[in-house]
């Protein structure tokens, strides 16, 4: 009866140990801080954009 006994208790305790492992999943934080751009447009700029934004809207008017 001992024979029968001791395989039994390793596997129950080899399956106890997996299960224990397998409950502690490691948990990773990642912290972003935020990007800031600071961009000085002269008064060229500004009108191209202007103007790119006028014909992209004219094309979708349903953009907004």
């Amino acid at each position: 009866m001992k024979r029968i006994l001791m395989p039994t208790i390793l596997l129950a305790v080899a399956g106890l140990t997996l299960a224990g492992l397998g409950a502690c999943t490691p948990t990773v934080r990642v912290e972003v801080a935020p990007i800031t751009v600071y961009a000085k447009l002269d008064a060229n700029v500004r009108l191209q954009l202007d103007e790119d934004v006028k014909a992209l809207i004219q094309k979708n008017p349903n953009l907004f």
